[in-house]
């Protein structure tokens, strides 16, 4: 057995069945075992296409998302994407082709010294040097990967150790791959679910791993059981996260705040008074020391307890020990309103507006008996995370980054090719990855990229209308690019909306097109809702 084929059927024993993946020498043993195992592989058209892919394929599943791409530049360009997935707590392995052991320091064709540059962007990065490490790698990584605070891990394969034979060497067992839990303690949990009572405006605040898509019910069956507010965060804009409506708001009134594996940083305003009353107590709960030094850093004397645990595991705990409070019904009802709060829609001069678009898909998703909605980011990003929901939603998260959404789509018409499926991004956006249509063509991957084509790179045009003036606007304009005409070109289906009267049958068309279809919809560039209105 050589040691790709053990790679691969560690990957089989973890449950792997599809590899998303540009191909290049350093890994064809590898394409070779997955031929011979029956795995698939998704061949897309940039390595950093298929690291957002198996970041959707694993916030979908539940289960981790698989990349695999060559040494040197292929390597390079698989980087950006771990920090998507590292702030989104995804658990992907990135597989990279790699110079020969045999050849470190000779000067070896793509010779890179890889693991430097993915570990500050990974929860771990591996090199094996032998073949017969290959099968306890990937138990290490995946296992990494989906405990605690999930995150990405890269293993680098080198070419002479997926070739070399791998010997007697064992594929890892399911205990030796399933992920480590980290549970409270039984008096911890009686204990904060002690202060979640006896508080009068509790709050409880998740990080991006406790959403509906990747948890399931455990967040609203957390909420019942302490009867207190329990919100999931995963925007970059944080308290100003036009899908949470008033929570900023919601977060002045607290007098206890719980962060349930969300880390205090950036979008929580650091936690600073000026965001939250200076008398609001705070309760942490992380997986990792570093978070909870964080915590303390940025907190202080506010921060009264401080615990180690997986939100996941935590959250079960707390549930079988909760006591509820003294007036749950008051509190929930004032925050649900709160948080379902939108921003007016904005008066129009003429094109079609955001929310008159996001409207629209909306009827679309309202009307189909399983839908998926995946939102990239930027301004119209942000208008489509406002105002779109889904039973299932994949949104570029709080690293900030766009251009995965395209990618996203992918992933989500390959696991669920029957099921109605909304890609939203604005023109700037679909411009990183918009050849991965030709992939979604050539695998069968049907989906509905909508595109908000408002010529510009609208988010810092607002910016740049803000803080310098309508005079001082540079390099931020767009044509308006005929997108839809890619898509037909590239083998899927195109639809141009210049007119709000043509925008459902747009839609309707290319939804029972049966192909990867791009509606690209002309639309005024207002700046994104940054709270509700009052």
């Amino acid at each position: 057995m050589r040691g790709a084929d053990l790679l691969v059927e560690a990957l089989k024993a973890a449950g792997v069945t599809r590899i998303y993946s540009l191909s290049g020498n350093q890994i064809m043993p590898v394409y070779d075992a997955c031929f011979e195992a029956g795995v698939e592989i998704v061949h897309t058209r940039h390595e950093a296409a298929a690291v957002y892919m198996a970041e959707a394929h694993a916030q979908l599943t539940g289960t981790i998302g698989v990349a695999m791409v060559t040494a040197g530049a292929g390597a390079a360009n698989a980087l950006g994407p771990l920090f998507t997935a590292s702030e989104s707590e995804t658990p992907v392995l990135l597989l990279t082709g790699d110079s020969p052991v045999s050849q470190d320091g000779r000067g070896a064709f793509q010779e890179m010294d890889q693991v430097p540059m993915t570990a500050p962007l990974t929860k771990l990065s591996l090199r094996p040097r032998s073949a017969d490490l290959l099968g306890s790698a990937v138990a290490k990584a995946v296992r990494t990967a989906t405990s605690g605070r999930p995150g990405p891990v890269h293993i680098a394969l080198p070419f002479d150790v997926v070739e070399d034979d791998a010997g007697e060497a064992s594929i890892p067992t399911v205990h030796e791959l399933a992920r480590d839990t980290m549970a409270l303690r039984e008096g911890d949990a009686r204990l904060i679910a002690q202060a979640i009572a006896a508080a009068q405006k509790p709050v409880v605040l998740c990080g991006p791993v406790m959403n509906a898509t990747r948890s399931g019910d455990l967040k609203e069956r957390l909420q019942k059981a302490l009867c207190a507010p329990v919100i999931a965060m995963e925007s970059p804009r944080g308290l100003k996260d036009p899908s949470l409506g008033a929570l900023a708001e919601i977060l002045q009134e607290a007098d206890l705040v719980v962060t349930l594996g969300k880390r205090v940083d950036f979008t929580l305003g650091f936690g600073k008074a000026g965001a939250f009353n200076p008398s609001t107590l705070w309760i942490s709960i992380q997986p990792d020391m570093k978070e909870r030094d964080r915590a303390h850093l940025n907190l202080g004397k506010r921060l009264k307890m401080n615990f180690h645990a997986d939100p996941r595991d935590a959250a079960e705990t707390l549930i079988q020990f909760a006591t509820g409070g003294d007036q749950p019904g008051q509190w929930l009802g004032d925050v649900a309103h709160k948080l379902s709060r939108r921003a007016a829609p904005p008066k129009s001069s003429g094109p079609i507006t955001p929310d008159q678009l996001c409207a629209a898909v909306q009827r679309r998703i309202d009307a189909a008996d399983d839908a998926i909605f995946i939102s990239d980011g930027g301004e119209f990003g942000q208008w489509a995370q406002a105002s779109i929901t889904a039973k299932r939603r994949v949104v570029n998260g709080v690293s900030g980054a766009i251009g995965g959404g395209l990618c996203y789509g992918l992933a989500a018409a390959k696991l669920f090719p029957q099921s109605t499926i909304f890609s939203m991004m604005g023109d700037g956006t679909a411009g990183f990855h918009l050849s991965e249509l030709e992939t979604a063509a050539r695998v069968g991957a049907p989906y509905v990229l909508v595109i908000g084509n408002d010529m510009r790179w609208n988010a810092e045009h607002q910016i740049q209308l803000r803080d310098y003036g309508p005079d001082r606007l540079i390099g931020c304009e767009l044509s308006d690019g005929r997108y839809d005409l890619v898509a037909t070109a590239l083998g899927g289906h195109g639809e141009f909306v210049r007119e709000l009267s043509e925008l459902d049958g747009a839609l309707e068309r290319a939804v029972n097109s049966g192909k990867v279809a791009c509606v690209n919809v002309l639309i005024e560039g207002f700046p994104a809702p940054s709270g509700p209105s009052h």
